[in-house]
């Protein structure tokens, strides 16, 4: 992986350069005797003067949106396989369709750091623990227990998360929507 990305990085590119030309120079006969010292040379001289790599810490919007959709598809695919009180598949379903409607618009969603944050825990921690912890019991208990109803609670609760974080999302649009409507009125009147 290291090795990989320096040969593709511009240092190494600017060294071959260096190199080439020292390769050039030897082949001209003017590097004499210690031509391997001049090519390696001019390759270190080249790699040096390269302009270092850019450093890039943020990831591509599309990118980690397209991974948590996966995540979420996954994860509801998982659900569907297992044996869960019927209330269960709608609940869920409900839930990834909101979450999907942020996660449809990554730019927006990188923007909002509080939602992106609500996305990703919900994706990655909250929906999988809640629906896993319900699994790992065994049948008898959770009937006996009625963790059903718990696991239907637990998504009652997820549901109103996701639909907050949603709403505060979406609330820009539904605002900019209002305003495009009483411009529309005023001049309507005008």
């Amino acid at each position: 992986m290291v090795i990989s990305r320096y040969l593709a990085s511009w240092k190494n590119l600017a060294g071959c350069a260096g190199g080439l030309v020292g390769l050039g120079l030897h082949f001209a006969g003017l590097a004499g005797s210690y031509w391997i010292v001049v090519v390696v040379g001019l390759y270190a001289a080249g790699a040096l003067a390269a302009p270092p790599e850019r450093i890039t810490l943020v990831s591509d919007p599309e990118e980690e949106a397209g991974a948590l959709r996966s995540e979420l598809d996954a994860l509801v695919e998982r659900v569907r396989g297992f044996r869960v009180p019927d209330e269960v598949a709608p609940r869920f379903a409900d839930i990834a369709e909101v979450l999907r409607g942020m996660l449809d618009r990554p730019r927006a969603l990188r923007a909002d750091p509080d939602a992106l944050h609500a996305v990703t825990r919900l994706v990655g921690t909250d929906l999988p623990l809640s629906v896993q912890t319900y699994l790992n019991l065994p049948w008898w208990y959770a009937a006996a227990r009625g963790s059903g109803a718990e696991l239907v609670r637990q998504l009652d609760l997820l549901h109103a998360d996701a639909v907050r974080t949603a709403e505060r999302f979406h609330a820009a649009d539904a605002q900019r929507q209002a305003d495009h409507t009483r411009y529309l009125e005023d001049r309507g009147q005008a």
